[in-house]
C-alpha cells in the first residue's frame, strides 16, 4: 500500500509508533482487536461493535448502546504500557474503515458546520466566517444564529482548510485519515470502505467467525454521485480545489480512491 506512494515512510515497524499516533485506536482483548476509528466513516457502528464485544457473550443489541462516543468502557490501546501496545500492535488483528477523501470532507461540513452545532460553531463557525465570509461580528448565541440563518459556506470551509495559516493538526473530524490511522506504520489486516459498508462488514465479521452471533445496525452507506460532489465544489476555485488535493492526496493514493480529474481540470 505504502510502496506505491513516492516519499512516504515505508516503515511497518512497530518500534516506530508513538502513543500520539494511538489515540483513534480502540483495543478489545479478549478478542484481541484493534480498531482504528476515523470520524464520518460508521466509526458510530463500529464503536457498537467494539462495546458489543467488550460487553460479551451472550452478545447485546447494538442499538441498547445510546452513549457510543464518549463511553467509557470504551478502552483506547494508548492506555497500556510501551511493551503492550508495542505487543498487541504486533499481535492483534488491526483493522478500519475508509472513504472517498473529498465526500467525507463534504459530510464532515454539512455535519459541523452548515448547521448549528454549539462547540464547532463557536470554535470554527464565527472564526470561518469573520475572516472568508467578510462577516465583522457573526451571530454569537444560538437564537441569534438560528434568526440570521448565517453559516459558513462550503468554500469558506475549503478556505480554512487550505490556509497555511490553519493551525494544525486539523480537526479529527476533517483531518486526513493518514494522519489519524497511520497506515505506513501500522500494518492493518482489513481496511473496509463505506461504499461498500455492508458488504465489508459481514466479511469482516465472517473473518472474526462472529456473522451469526453479531448484527450490526445499518450505517448511512455514502451513494454520493459525482454529480453531487461536483455540485458542492462547483462554487470553489479550481485552484483551491488543486490545493485542496494536495492535502488529501495521501488519503486518496493509500486507500484506493481514484484522482478526482473532474473536479481538477477546468
Amino acid at each position: 500500500m505504502c510502496d506505491s506512494v513516492k516519499d512516504f515512510p515505508k516503515n511497518y515497524s512497530v518500534e516506530a509508533v508513538k502513543k500520539r499516533q494511538l489515540h483513534h485506536i480502540l483495543v478489545n482483548d479478549n478478542h484481541g482487536i484493534l480498531y482504528c476509528y476515523i470520524p464520518k466513516v460508521a466509526c458510530t457502528t463500529w464503536k457498537r461493535f467494539m462495546l458489543i464485544l467488550r460487553h460479551g457473550e451472550p452478545y447485546r443489541d447494538p442499538m441498547s448502546f445510546k452513549r457510543v462516543h464518549a463511553n467509557p468502557k470504551l478502552k483506547f490501546l494508548r492506555g497500556n504500557s510501551r511493551n503492550e501496545f508495542k505487543a498487541k500492535l504486533k499481535h492483534y488483528r488491526k483493522f478500519l474503515f475508509v472513504r472517498d477523501p473529498f465526500v467525507r470532507l463534504i459530510s464532515a461540513y454539512r455535519n459541523k458546520l452548515q448547521r448549528y452545532d454549539k462547540p464547532f460553531y463557536e470554535k470554527f463557525g464565527r472564526l470561518l466566517l469573520k475572516k472568508y465570509a467578510n462577516q465583522s461580528n457573526p451571530a454569537k448565541t444560538k437564537a441569534e444564529v438560528l434568526a440570521s440563518g448565517v453559516f459558513p459556506s462550503f468554500h469558506n470551509f475549503i478556505q480554512y482548510l487550505i490556509d497555511p495559516k490553519t493551525r494544525k493538526p486539523l480537526d479529527e473530524h476533517w483531518r486526513p485519515m493518514y494522519q489519524l490511522c497511520y497506515p505506513c506504520l501500522i500494518k492493518y489486516d482489513f481496511i473496509g470502505h463505506q461504499e461498500t459498508l455492508s458488504e465489508d462488514a459481514k466479511h469482516f465479521l465472517r473473518i472474526l467467525k462472529l456473522d451469526n452471533d453479531i448484527k450490526l445496525p445499518h450505517a448511512y452507506i455514502n451513494v454520493t454521485t459525482k454529480d453531487v460532489v461536483s455540485a458542492w465544489f462547483k462554487p470553489v476555485p479550481i485552484e483551491d480545489r488543486k490545493k485542496l488535493y494536495q492535502i488529501y492526496e495521501m488519503d486518496f493514493k493509500l486507500f484506493g480512491y481514484p484522482k478526482p480529474v473532474e473536479l481538477l481540470e477546468s
